[in-house]
């Protein structure tokens, strides 16, 4: 079972890579798995949040737990070349 400090060194992890560019992939069930570009945008005690690349004028951000992370529902891969992504 995870603990409190295993989830805030998860946050700790996460807190270093504030404002890079990411690759979500996130398992939304039935074998849907969504992939998507995005910076982290922000990272609270219980939740972190990405803002996504999108093809028209809006942006749109979404919000998952460390447990995600934990239980591999959601994964995380920072691009080594940060010029990679533009994200309005």
């Amino acid at each position: 079972m995870a603990t409190v400090q295993t989830l805030d060194k998860i946050r700790e992890s996460l807190e270093r890579h504030l404002g890079k560019k990411i690759l979500l992939k996130a398992n939304k069930g039935r074998k849907q798995i969504i992939t998507k570009k995005g910076i982290l945008e922000k990272v609270y005690p219980s939740v972190f949040v990405v803002k996504l690349e999108s093809d028209n004028e809006g942006c749109s951000r979404v919000s998952y737990s460390y447990s995600d992370l934990l239980t591999s529902n959601v994964k995380l891969q920072v691009f080594k070349n940060q010029d990679k992504l533009h994200v309005s």
